[in-house]
């Protein structure tokens, strides 16, 4: 471990002395990745400093122990800086963990209610408020691309993307079959029902990154409706995007612009195919994403909302909480820091 924090610090100091080279200075774009680069070590580099220092009173007190003076205050140094020592290189540990290289990305989330009609419906529409909390209280920004309304309410399908600081690191363990277990409103007689939604969360991508041929592409543009199927402009400037080779449908009507309509529905697609790129290739080396807890797959059922129990149990965890109230209104953090710290887990063990 040592060694590796010791190729950091080299590296850390390396491009310190590099941002300050007038020519770096000059070529934005360079500065800008290289600054980006030094500050990804830089919360590494603090932790080693403040290791180092640990390991320093560490020395300092055993030297002290022999003096019979000062003997009782040594020792108590001495017990408590090792206690924080074996803290800090836990945390150095984690620290080292490669990083998913997608966990600072914004995100595209989907999410469609899937068996149980209405009420699958109704609790995709819960789902998307939940997240709409939770990024709220994140500090993100949230944009609608796409909505297909449920008759009852809800949405048979929603698409939506979410901007902000490390959106994936936190939301990448949402992709999968949600199931709700309660009384739906269109029940008449309070018999408890079971539905499921399911959700997909796919990392941005630039355009650039993903090679679409204009002759693949079938572009249909139509009046944007609203709900009821009602339409909200005379203009045709809702946009469908089908990528032939694959059939992957985007659609975006959130613009009053059919340009700004294209531009997103483009960058949807391209996200998708990133996406489904990905997962193809895991699959043909028949591996998963080891970074994530489950396959991600939206066919895997990771959660259950029970709400006459009030509890949410994460199944890939077995991890309940029952604050269920608290979880549809945001408060998502104990199940996703859950996740994370299993991730870590896992990885620390190499699995």
């Amino acid at each position: 471990m040592k060694d590796r924090l010791d190729t950091i610090i080299k590296k850390y100091n390396e491009l310190t002395e590099t941002l300050t080279k007038p020519e770096i200075l000059a070529d934005y774009n360079k500065l800008k990745d290289l600054s980006k680069e030094q500050k990804d070590l830089e919360d590494i580099v603090k932790k080693y400093n403040e290791y180092q220092k640990c390991e320093e009173e560490i020395a300092e007190a055993k030297e002290l122990v022999n003096d019979p003076e000062l003997r009782d205050l040594a020792n108590d140094q001495l017990e408590k800086s090792t206690s924080k020592l074996e803290d800090l290189q836990h945390e150095l540990e984690l620290m080292l963990i490669p990083k998913d290289p997608y966990d600072d990305k914004n995100i595209i989330m989907e999410i469609r209610g899937a068996a149980g009609g209405d009420e699958a419906n109704i609790f995709a529409g819960d789902l998307f408020r939940m997240y709409s909390k939770y990024a709220e209280k994140q500090g993100w920004k949230l944009e609608v691309y796409h909505e297909v309304e449920g008759t009852a309410g809800g949405y048979s399908q929603i698409e939506f993307m979410i901007k902000g600081e490390n959106v994936y690191s936190k939301l990448k363990f949402e992709s999968g079959s949600h199931r709700v277990q309660r009384v739906p409103v269109t029940e008449a007689q309070g018999r408890v029902h079971t539905s499921t939604a399911t959700v997909l969360v796919m990392p941005e991508v630039n355009i650039e990154e993903v090679e679409i041929k204009e002759s693949d592409l079938k572009i249909d543009v139509y009046h944007s409706s609203g709900a009821g199927g009602q339409s909200v402009n005379t203009s045709n400037s809702a946009v469908r995007i089908t990528h032939i080779p694959t059939n992957t449908v985007v659609t975006c009507q959130v613009e009053r612009s059919q340009l700004k309509n294209k531009e997103k529905a483009m960058k949807m697609l391209a996200i998708k195919l990133h996406d489904a790129a990905i997962a193809k290739h895991e699959n043909e080396v028949g591996s998963t994403r080891k970074s994530k807890i489950g396959t991600g797959d939206r066919s895997e059922k990771i959660r259950t909302y029970n709400y006459p129990q009030n509890r949410v149990t994460d199944h890939r965890i077995n991890f309940s909480i029952m604050e269920l109230d608290k979880v549809m209104e945001g408060n998502l953090d104990p199940i996703i820091e859950a996740l994370i710290t299993e991730e870590q887990r896992l990885k620390l063990l190499g699995e």
